[in-house]
C-alpha cells in the first residue's frame, strides 16, 4: 500500500506545483498596473471631486482628491504635465523619480508663457 500512495503522490505532485505556480502568476499579473509602476507624482492645485481614472495619450492616470500617479510615459514629462492638465486643471506639483519640474517649466505646463 506504501508503494501505491508513493507512486500517487509523485505524479500529483507536479500537478499541484503547476497549480499553485499558476494561481500565483496570476495574482501578480492581476495586480494594477497603476499601483505597481507609479512615475509619475503629481499634486493638484485644487482637489477634484470624485476620484478619478482616465487613460491620457496611452497612459492611465489615477486620481482622488489631489494627488495623481501614472506609470512612465514615452514623452518629456513637461509634455505629460501639459496632457495632465487639459484633463484635470492646473497642477502644483509634478515628479517622477528624477525629481520635480522647475518652476518655469511648471508654469508653462499650466499654460503660462
Amino acid at each position: 500500500m506504501t508503494v501505491l500512495a508513493n507512486g500517487a503522490l509523485r505524479q500529483l505532485l507536479p500537478a499541484v506545483l503547476a497549480l499553485a505556480g499558476t494561481a500565483f502568476s496570476f495574482g501578480v499579473t492581476a495586480t494594477p498596473s497603476h499601483a505597481a509602476a507609479s512615475y509619475y507624482s503629481v499634486t493638484l492645485a485644487s482637489p477634484l471631486t470624485a476620484p478619478k481614472r482616465f487613460i491620457n495619450g496611452e497612459t492611465p492616470w489615477a486620481c482622488a482628491g489631489t494627488e495623481c500617479s501614472a506609470p512612465r510615459d514615452t514623452s518629456r514629462a513637461e509634455v505629460v504635465c501639459a496632457r495632465l492638465v487639459k484633463k484635470v486643471g492646473p497642477v502644483a506639483r509634478f515628479a517622477t523619480p528624477e525629481g520635480e519640474l522647475a518652476a518655469d517649466d511648471l508654469t508653462k505646463c499650466n499654460g503660462g508663457k
